[in-house]
Order: C-alpha cells, then sequence, then structure tokens
C-alpha cells in the first residue's frame, strides 16, 4: 500500500526472497512438474501403463501409492492433479481427522457445481487413518466427487480396509536406482531456476555417483544433502573465478549420520528377516550373513534378529542336529550379557551354523498335524493304564491298572502298546528326514514300529 506521493507504507510487505521460492528446502522446489521431468519408475509408464493412458487422456481413477520414502508417491498426485487440469487438495492421516476429509469434499464438490472441476483428493500416510476414517472416503469416491490418491509405507492389503481397496487401483512403487538419483542430483545441479545451477557449485562425477549410493533409493534424501552439502561446500578460486567445491571431505561431513533404509515394524522389516530366514533355510551362509548385516546396520534391534533364529533352529533344523537350539540360546545370551556390538559376533557364528546345518521340518510339520488332529477329534478319554493313580481310591478304581513299564521291557520298550485314546486310530505325525541325526531317528523309529506290528497285528504300520 503506497501513500498519495508515491511512498512506501510502513505496512507495505517487503520483497521477500520466500516469494520466489529460494526459502523453500530444494528437494521442494527441485519437484518433477510433468513425466518428462519424473525419474525412475519406469515400470509404471510404459507406453500401454494404466497409468500413463489415465494422465495422457485425462482419465482420473482413485489410486494408491505403495512404496519406500523418497519414490514419488506425493509428486506423482500433484503431478496427476497438474497434467488432468484438477484441483489439488492435501491431508496427511497424521494429523487429519474425519472433519478435514468432510471440508474437503465439501471443497471438491463447490467445484465441481461451479466450476465443474474434478478434485484430487491426496491423503498422505494413508494407512494411520482407522476404519472409521477410511470409510469416510468411500460414498465419495463412489459418487466421483473427489478422485481418491493415496499413498502409504506399508502393505496396504494389511493396512487399508477391504471396501477402499475395492475402489482404488493400486501402484508399487519401487526404491530408485542408483542410476536415477544420480539424474536427479545432476538435474539439481544444473537447473538454474529451481536448483543450484546458479551458485556456481563444482563436484565431481565420483562424488555425484557416491551421493547417489549414500542417499539410498530415497530422491528426497539425496537432495536434502545434496542441499546441505552446497551450503559447507568450500570456496575456492579456479581460473580467477570464486566456485564452491564439494569434495570428499564436505561429503563425508554431511553424510556422516546419513540412514539406510529400513522401517522398523514395516513390510521393509519382514522383508529382510523373510530374506535372512530363506537365506539359513536355503544353506546360503554368505547370503544369510548378508541380510544379518543389512538388518543390523538399518538399526534392527539384535535380540530380535536372536529370538528368530532360535525359532529357526526349532522350526527349520530341529532333530537333524538338535545342536542348534543350544547355539541359538548362546548367541541370544551373548548378546543380552555383551550387548552390541559384541554380541552381534555370536549372533554370525549361530546364523552361519544354522545355515550350514541339515535342515528338517519334520517335528514342525508333525505338531502342526497333531494340533489339527486334536482339534478335529475332540476331547478323548485317556485309557485307564495311562491314568495317573496317586490314590488308593484311583487304583482301585482301575487307574493305570495294566501299564508296562518301558524300563522294565527288552530294550526298555513295551512293544505292541498303543498309548492313543481306545477311541481312536492311531495316527503316524512324526516321519524324520533323510538327513542328519534323524537318519540314526528315522533308523530307530522303524525298528521300533516293526515290533509293534510283530507284538500286535492291529498296531498302525
Amino acid at each position: 500500500m503506497s501513500d498519495p506521493n508515491g511512498q512506501s507504507s510502513l505496512f507495505d510487505a517487503p520483497a521477500s526472497p520466500a516469494a520466489d521460492g529460494l526459502f523453500r528446502p530444494l528437494a521442494d522446489r527441485m519437484r518433477p512438474k510433468n513425466l518428462a521431468e519424473f525419474s525412475g519408475q519406469s515400470h509404471l509408464f510404459g507406453p500401454d501403463s494404466t497409468l500413463r493412458q489415465a494422465i495422457e487422456n485425462n482419465r482420473l481413477h482413485s489410486m494408491v501409492f505403495w512404496g519406500p520414502p523418497g519414490t514419488g508417491k506425493t509428486t506423482l498426485a500433484r503431478m496427476i492433479a497438474s497434467e488432468c487440469d484438477a484441483l489439488f487438495m492435501s491431508v496427511s492421516a497424521v494429523l487429519a481427522g474425519v472433519k478435514d476429509i468432510r471440508a474437503c469434499v465439501a471443497t471438491a464438490k463447490e467445484q465441481q457445481q461451479m466450476h465443474g472441476k474434478r478434485s484430487v483428493l491426496f491423503v498422505d500416510e494413508v494407512h494411520r487413518f482407522n476404519k472409521a476414517q477410511q470409510d469416510a472416503f468411500l460414498p465419495h469416491v463412489e459418487d466421483g466427487t473427489i478422485v481418491f490418491v493415496g499413498a502409504t509405507t506399508e502393505n496396504p492389503s494389511f493396512e487399508l480396509n477391504n471396501a477402499l481397496l475395492s475402489r482404488v487401483r493400486v501402484y508399487v512403487l519401487k526404491h530408485l536406482t542408483a542410476t536415477d538419483l544420480r539424474q536427479v542430483i545432476d538435474t539439481a545441479l544444473a537447473d538454474e531456476q529451481r536448483g543450484l545451477g546458479a551458485h556456481n557449485i563444482r563436484m565431481s562425477d565420483e562424488h555425484r555417483d557416491a551421493l547417489a549410493a549414500i542417499a539410498d533409493g530415497d530422491a528426497r534424501h539425496a537432495l536434502v544433502l545434496l542441499e546441505l552439502a552446497s551450503d559447507c561446500a568450500k570456496l575456492i578460486e579456479v581460473e580467477g573465478e570464486t566456485v564452491r567445491l564439494i569434495d570428499e571431505s564436505v561429503l563425508q561431513e554431511v553424510t556422516r549420520d546419513s540412514f539406510r533404509q529400513f522401517d522398523k515394524g514395516g513390510d521393509q522389516f519382514y522383508d529382510q528377516i523373510s530374506a535372512l530366514h530363506k537365506s539359513m533355510r536355503g544353506s546360503d551362509p554368505d547370503a544369510a550373513l548378508y541380510w544379518l548385516c543389512r538388518m543390523l546396520d538399518g538399526g534392527c534391534d539384535p535380540l530380535y534378529i536372536a529370538r528368530r533364529t532360535l525359532r529357526f533352529a526349532s522350526e527349520d533344523i530341529g532333530n537333524a542336529d538338535p545342536r542348534a537350539a543350544s547355539l541359538a540360546t548362546y548367541a541370544w545370551d551373548s548378546l543380552q550379557r555383551l550387548g552390541s556390538p559384541e554380541g552381534e559376533l555370536a549372533l554370525a557364528h549361530a546364523v552361519v551354523f544354522m545355515a550350514c546345518a541339515p535342515k528338517s521340518n519334520a517335528v514342525y510339520s508333525a505338531f502342526k498335524q497333531a494340533m489339527h488332529y486334536v482339534k478335529e477329534t475332540g476331547t478323548q478319554p485317556v485309557p485307564m493304564e495311562l491314568r495317573n493313580a496317586p490314590t488308593n481310591l484311583m487304583k482301585e478304581l482301575g487307574h493305570g491298572s495294566g501299564y508296562r513299564y518301558a524300563h522294565d521291557e527288552v530294550d526298555g520298550f513295551a512293544a505292541g502298546v498303543n498309548y492313543f485314546p481306545d477311541t481312536l486310530n492311531p495316527p503316524h505325525f512324526y516321519e524324520p528326514v533323510e538327513r542328519g541325526l534323524e537318519i540314526r531317528i528315522s533308523e530307530r523309529l522303524n525298528t521300533l514300529r516293526e515290533r509293534n506290528r510283530v507284538a500286535s497285528p492291529n498296531a498302525k504300520e
């Protein structure tokens, strides 16, 4: 506001660098505005892909983007709204509630009625909404009031209601490759309008590649680190010109506390523990060590891995090598006594042993079969000879009568005795495999079963 003489008023807003985006973080300024600027996710943008066709032909549909942080979920939502000339509204499930959803729906209806314009409602971290909050979207997605676009780092199959899932198309976004991230870094360094191109920065190809590797698939993280490095860059003279140099020392300083992609308790967490299990089960000690170190490097509690290793010893090795359970317990105990990182060597010891040991899930399978059999056959009476008889009355009632004490029999085995309820036909649950100690167990068990068959024609072979 100016006075009649053309002088600036005290209340005039001064020109601010923020007006042209200089105060906005580099990662926000460098958001791609169209598909040509977008890096990565090539599997979603093939010539005949559903998503590309929807954007290019202005045929919006509700969708959910599922992928790790920094892979472009928010950017894609903004781009879709821009390309299709739709109003873009955004809420965060961390902060918003049903009231905010209703406000967005009201705005969308107004846009539709007054201007004939569609609205894209972007919901970040949509998995954090509860069932009632997710249900609030349903009628408005159904009648086309809003084009719903959700973003999540968690598996939609587990975190979103089936009713909402049935109304959206799920697109999976992948970690960006080092090549994708290098393109993002190069673009930011060259762009003079939104990026750092006007800052006269020098950064070698080697250091750009190193930054791309450190960013670990996350474009946002790469740009945050690049912006920090540019602030810490060294001022040097090159051919009479002052430039800002990002060298190895600067890169080491800004990436000292950089993180790895590891969402504790999320999909990546369970995918990695699954990979560790399957590497041990597949008898590959090198791969098992790799996944162990990936999890430890990502910040996983080593005691959690110790518990899973003990479970693995029982489930996947079992009687093929009973030492596995003892070694897993030793690793767990060592971690509790020594802590990290000293105790992690004991965990590595156990993981390598599990990978190299003979495998058997015979007991695991037998246990599941037995549990199913018990539930299927219900409560059956304990045979009289197997019942406990601590009192004279119980003995008079026949409890324990006729029981054959195995230690008094030849080889400590009472051939022909049935230990199942009389009402059941004795099944076989446990079938040892021909690996490790279970070879000997199998030989012994076959011998005993043959003696049972000979002693009692009714015994199951």
